[in-house]
């Protein structure tokens, strides 16, 4: 006589009951994510509805009769010039910060100097502006003078340097500065997170406390780094007022960093002209802002994939 099984009751397929609470926590992001797509959203629709103008208008209505590229060019080539030379002086800077912080200071030393670093960023940029004209600018004088003898070859130092030290070279030491809390605050986040099982591996090994770094950190840490560089370099796209307030721009499209002969940045010109800007010069302003709102998304977005690619890493692995 063989035993029967009872017949076992199928899995059940309920769902788990959400509290109050939870269903308006949810609520709640979720509405706060569509809203910030749909400012997003009206943000472009103004800027291309208030461009238009100015894309179909001819080339001798738009401020300096020889079109539209030809007025954008030059200040999109003194943004990028700008915020790249910024870029890559501060992220070298940041990483260092970020590593001496994270695996070489003492933890009271870490503390406070995190805390100053972190200080950097609430300084307003109107500051920053006064301190590059008072300041860097005399200093970074006889720098000029000595690159345009030496290194004069070079197209970006090529001269005449200038006298008042107001050059787009000022100007990237400053957003260098001003950038460097972000940079810095994202790799030491990162480099903090390396996992323990590959450092503690590496040093069990034999592995010096630089070696450790090079070999477990710094691999883990690349893309965070990344990242946070390039949304560093978002930052220094929009820097407005302390380029205004610096650089003393208007020249055409050029690379020489020493010089006055400076192109100027898009957000600055916005803000030097757009009080006195009307009919057509307005609109050629925002559709000079629109090509500054693309750079800056695109810029953002790479910067956001890139985050993501490590999203899924595991420590353990």
């Amino acid at each position: 006589m063989t035993a029967t099984k009872a017949p076992t009751e199928p899995p059940s397929t309920a769902r788990p009951v959400r509290r109050p609470g939870d269903r308006i926590f949810a609520g709640s992001a979720k509405g706060s994510g569509i809203f910030i797509l749909l400012v997003l959203a009206g943000v472009a629709a103004f800027l291309i509805s208030e461009a238009i103008p100015a894309l179909t208008a001819p080339s001798e209505d738009i401020p300096g009769g020889e079109g539209l590229a030809t007025y954008i060019g030059p200040l999109i080539l003194g943004t990028l010039l700008g915020a790249v030379l910024a870029l890559l002086i501060a992220t070298p800077l940041a990483v260092g910060i970020a590593l001496f912080i994270t695996y070489y200071a003492p933890r009271r030393i870490a503390a406070v100097l995190g805390y100053v670093i972190d200080l950097l960023a609430a300084i307003p940029s109107v500051v920053y502006g006064f301190w590059g004209l008072a300041v860097m600018a005399p200093t970074l004088v006889p720098f000029h003078l000595w690159a345009a003898d030496n290194l004069g070859f070079i197209p970006f130092f090529a001269g005449p340097a200038s006298t008042s030290g107001r050059t787009m070279f000022t100007v990237g030491l400053v957003l260098a500065v001003m950038i460097l809390p972000i940079i810095s605050a994202i790799a030491r986040e990162v480099f903090s997170q390396a996992p323990a099982l590959h450092r503690e591996a590496a040093l069990a090994l034999g592995a010096t406390r630089w070696e450790m770094i090079k070999m477990a950190v710094l691999p883990y840490g690349k893309s965070g780094v990344i990242a946070g560089a390039m949304l560093g370099l978002g930052r220094a796209l929009g820097e407005t007022m302390a380029v205004a307030i610096i650089l003393s721009g208007g020249a055409g499209a050029t690379v020489n960093l020493i010089s006055n002969s400076n192109p100027s940045t898009i957000a600055s010109n916005i803000a030097l002209n757009f009080p006195e800007a009307t009919g057509l010069g307005v609109n050629t302003l925002i559709a000079s802002g629109l090509v500054l709102f693309l750079i800056t998304l695109a810029v953002n977005m790479l910067a956001r994939y890139i985050v993501n690619r490590r999203a899924d890493f595991s420590g353990a692995n």
